[in-house]
């Protein structure tokens, strides 16, 4: 096996993993895809891409987090909740490392659940609260599954257009 069918493989295993990851919650899916992106490039031969695309990958993967917290966030504000209801929400995602992937979709529900009923809310506006913090993960989703495409697409462009144009067929 050459080392660019390594190269490949270890880039399609770790790309793969992270494409699970954004359907596990409790996989970072897009740090995945990201080594997955800088595997290739170090170890398959001929590739000098620029580091500023490795940046721009890594800065694409890190703002899918981000955008994990400011929408679940967004979604509890969306539905009127309150500051704690959001501090609850955002806080209510680290079930995940307790109870798993489940956590990280039941954990901001209930955290701003609990978050408005602690100064004061009222159960109904506590549970649309929560129930925004849901529609916030959905939101985030839907953004990081497209902000990996685009990452994945990106790669694959690269990969193909820094391929080598004379092909000889092995027979």
């Amino acid at each position: 096996m050459d080392q660019v069918a390594i190269a490949a493989l270890i880039s399609f295993a770790l790309i793969i993993t992270g494409v699970a990851g954004l359907l596990l919650p409790a996989l970072p899916g897009a740090l995945f895809i990201w080594l997955g992106i800088v595997a290739y490039g170090l170890l398959a031969p001929g590739v000098d891409w620029s580091i500023w695309f490795y940046v721009i990958q890594g800065l694409l993967a890190l703002s899918t987090y981000v955008i994990d917290y400011l929408a679940t966030i967004w979604g509890v504000k969306k539905f009127k909740g309150t500051k704690a209801g959001a501090i609850g929400a955002v806080l209510g995602m680290l079930l995940v490392f307790v109870i798993g992937p489940l956590g990280m979709i039941i954990g901001p529900f209930i955290g701003a659940i609990i978050g408005e009923l602690l100064v004061g809310g009222e159960l109904r506006q506590a549970l649309t609260s929560g129930f925004g913090s849901f529609v916030g993960f959905i939101v985030a989703a839907f953004l990081r599954l497209l902000i990996c495409g685009i990452m994945i697409s990106w790669f694959l462009a690269k990969v193909i257009a820094s391929a080598s144009i004379s092909f000889t067929p092995p027979f």
